[in-house]
């Protein structure tokens, strides 16, 4: 009889100690052994030597785009698309159709996306003008990771930026608000700015420049201080906002995304049109260095895909009718592995980034580490594989990405959801094993 139910033999784990080569176990879902293993058994075994052994990559922010745009994506294509690019978890946002504000909108969510998913998951809960009272309430139903605020209008019809119902909604709970950070006046202001630009999708950052973000991020932060409410700013993307971000680490958590990490203006929007088109923008290569001296300075604390996907007939509208968003699941580990080869970041660090932050700073239970008691969440990769990104290898009901035909160093090999292998070499394997996350703010449900 097996004394476990899955065994990784001899890879290199990236573990709280360090990394070190070793064998793990887990039983009934939870890592229940660490160390030399060899005369234990498994009813599945995974042969990792000369593989790197992750704790389960964590992608804190995705648009599954369910419910009301099934056709650009729906929960079920989302997390097959995470799982084989070797993520365990994910965030869902909360800008669907109908927006996911109140009890009845979030339930049935939730109730709609159970027994489809791939990988584990989070749904935020979105903040309006009108709930703050509520919200409280709303950021403790199950699976929810926390509140998300929009200060400027992107895709979907969430936005507040009127001072008093921001103050209200910071009063309101007391779990961390995710915020995306740009100026509505300001973007209103400018918006002669795409209109007259003949379809010239290079003026997007000119449109949403540098102080429409860092507006935003500076009142935001003010207003969190006066309601003692802590703050996750996404997608940070100026030079400004980091600097001054780095002020202010005692109430605010910094993520960034693979994109800005890895595009930057002009060239992304010479070669790829309105394909580079996010909100907020991608910007030159000046503030991309910035970025990556955040994250080697210790100021940025996690990196999220912002899988956005809109379909090639959208995307293809002229700018500025053309969407904003861009698909970014399963390329997030082979992108970030590949910033790792290129001597960006450590590998160690990239964990702390994609798992171990997220974990601790949304207080997801039994996630983000190698350790016993843990969930058996593991992403597993080949550190030397060259490989291309190419569209056949895309699950995304998008059907394709900005980094389609990119050459990369690192590649995922295999997941593993609670003990349960679900990719392996490319190939889905079983069926979806994915469940909602627990955090520790909210154990009591």
């Amino acid at each position: 009889m097996a004394n476990f139910d899955l065994m990784i033999r001899g890879g290199t784990v990236v573990t709280p100690n360090g990394t070190e080569q070793t064998d793990i176990a887990v039983l009934d879902g939870r890592i229940g052994a660490i160390g030399n293993l060899a005369n234990g058994s498994a009813e599945t075994t995974i042969e990792a030597k000369g593989l790197y052994v992750l704790p389960g990559i964590i992608d804190t922010q995705v648009h599954f785009r369910e419910p009301g745009s099934e056709h650009k994506e729906d929960f079920e294509s989302g997390t097959k698309a995470a799982v084989a690019g070797g993520v365990t978890g994910v965030f869902d946002m909360p800008n669907n159709k109908p927006s996911i504000t109140d009890v009845d909108s979030y339930t049935e969510k939730f109730r709609g996306i159970r027994g489809r998913t791939w990988c584990d998951y989070g749904l935020y809960v979105g903040a309006t003008a009108g709930n703050g009272e509520d919200l409280a309430g709303l950021e403790l139903l199950p699976a929810c990771c926390g509140v998300k605020l929009f200060m400027g209008s992107s895709t979907g019809d969430l936005l507040v930026d009127d001072e008093d119902a921001l103050l209200r909604l910071l009063h309101g709970g007391r779990r961390r608000v995710a915020v995306h950070c740009e100026d509505q006046t300001r973007l209103q202001d400018r918006r002669l700015i795409a209109e007259s630009s003949g379809g010239d999708v290079s003026q997007h950052p000119v449109w949403r420049d540098e102080q429409t973000a860092f507006r935003a991020t500076s009142r935001i932060i003010g207003l969190a201080r006066l309601a003692s409410r802590r703050l996750h700013i996404l997608h940070v993307t100026t030079s400004q906002e980091m600097d001054f971000l780095a002020g202010h680490k005692d109430i605010v958590t910094v993520e960034v995304t693979p994109q800005h990490l890895t595009l930057a203006a002009p060239d992304c929007y010479n070669d790829l049109g309105t394909l580079a088109q996010m909100n907020p923008p991608i910007r030159d290569g000046a503030h991309r260095d910035r970025l990556w001296r955040g994250i080697r300075d210790g100021i940025v604390d996690v990196i999220g895909s912002d899988h956005a996907p809109h379909t090639l007939a959208e995307k293809s509208q002229s700018y500025p009718d053309s969407p904003s968003g861009m698909p970014g699941v399963q390329t997030l580990v082979p992108i970030m592995l590949n910033h790792v080869n290129a001597g960006h970041l450590t590998l160690e660090r990239m964990v702390g980034l994609l798992s171990t932050n997220p974990a601790r700073i949304f207080g997801i239970a039994r996630k983000g580490q190698v350790a016993v008691g843990y969930d058996g969440d593991f992403t597993i990769v080949d550190l030397n594989a060259e490989r291309t990104i190419t569209a056949d290898w895309l699950l995304s009901k998008c059907g394709w990405s900005p980094f389609t035909d990119k050459k990369v160093t690192g590649w995922p090999v295999a997941t593993v959801i609670r003990g349960q292998l679900v990719m392996m070499q490319g190939e889905l394997l079983g069926g979806p094993a994915g469940a909602r996350m627990h955090f520790q703010e909210a154990l009591s449900l």
